[in-house]
């Protein structure tokens, strides 16, 4: 295999064992076919090649045949045989409270970021790396790095707060940050982040606009969120109750992440969140926890301004500070919004796909 440590692979055709047929007989021009195939194949196509030849190619070798036959024969080959693309690609794993994400230095933009099909094959939990989304690290010409993220389905998507406290642990492991705090840009806009007792606290976007909505509340924390207070809540099926209000009227035609809500504390609550783009419960949403912090507080379950959020995968802090008016309304608006907890590096690897 001709690889030379370059991470795209082509491979020509789509049948093989030749190479491996210990019983194979061929004639004395075998090996000089096989190099004069590469040789030619590498000059005119530019690529590092892998070649499986069809099982007709056998019997052809075993003939007495000239030096020009084989390289007769090697365009006759190349015409009908299909061409993959095999791509190895380096990636690392981390996640914030049970949330889970592949995430790949982009920084030499050698991942294709329009093929939402691959996104998804890697976040494929039984054929893939397996996560709730992929985030890509990318240089910003103004900031320390740029975020991208995709949902598991593999579309682009909002803003992740679990996903953005990883990416933060992840450029200060490649070394993209070497200090105390950072500030990158997202899929919303610009984050701040802060390593503090080894937690990552990264700062989110203020919240000014909470809508009634059915038997809850709307808002917007870097992606949409529909906050619902209930009982029973360890006995709800959330994936079931998640679909019929993230798919019904008036989240239809947009989708919303769906976050149940039950009281433990004045400033503790229990959280499950469905989320859009992985249609399913997740361990933890980030953005889902401090949606759920503001609803509370909005709402009048707390007059906390401090709120410790239990999920599945364990427990996230949010602080806030609240104004009373905005632009001389009378209105609350969220700011100085803060999401705390943990950010693990879990494994690295490569895949090839």
């Amino acid at each position: 295999m001709i690889n030379d440590n370059n991470p795209n692979i082509y491979v020509i055709g789509e049948f093989s064992d030749i190479f491996n047929d210990s019983n194979s007989q061929t004639s004395p021009l075998y090996n000089t076919f096989l190099s004069s195939f590469f040789i030619l194949h590498r000059i005119l196509a530019g690529k590092d090649t892998i070649f499986l030849l069809k099982d007709k190619v056998k019997n052809t070798l075993t003939q007495n045949i000239s030096l020009s036959h084989c390289i007769s024969y090697y365009f006759s080959l190349l015409l009908p045989l299909k061409t993959y693309t095999m791509r190895v690609i380096h990636f690392y794993k981390y996640q914030g409270t049970g949330n889970d994400f592949i995430l790949i230095d982009n920084r030499l933009n050698t991942f294709p970021k329009e093929d939402t099909k691959l996104v998804a094959q890697l976040c494929e939990r039984r054929f893939g790396v397996g996560g709730d989304g992929l985030i890509l690290l990318e240089d910003d010409p103004e900031h320390d790095f740029s975020m991208i993220y995709y949902n598991s389905d593999g579309n682009p998507s909002s803003m992740c707060g679990n996903g953005g406290r990883c990416i933060v642990a992840f450029a200060q492991k490649l070394g993209v940050i070497q200090k105390e705090e950072t500030t990158f840009s997202a899929p919303d806009g610009l984050h701040k982040a802060l390593f503090k007792n080894n937690l990552i606290h990264l700062q989110m976007q203020d919240v000014s606009h909470i809508e009634k909505v059915k038997k809850g509340l709307s808002l917007n924390t870097g992606s949409p969120h529909y906050v619902e207070v209930v009982k029973n809540l360890d006995s709800m099926d959330v994936k079931k109750k998640g679909a019929e209000i993230r798919y019904g009227v008036p989240f239809n035609i947009e989708g919303v992440n769906v976050n149940f809500v039950e009281p433990i504390d004045e400033n503790h609550f229990k959280v499950r969140t469905y989320e859009r783009g992985v249609e399913d419960e997740t361990y933890s949403c980030g953005t889902g926890a401090t949606a759920t912090a503001i609803a509370m507080h909005k709402g009048g379950k707390t007059k906390a301004e401090y709120i410790i959020l239990e999920t599945k995968g364990g427990n996230l802090e949010v602080t806030f500070e609240v104004k009373k008016e905005f632009l001389g309304l009378k209105i609350k608006e969220y700011t100085n919004v803060w999401l705390i907890g943990e950010a693990n590096f879990v494994f690295e690897g490569t895949i090839t796909v």
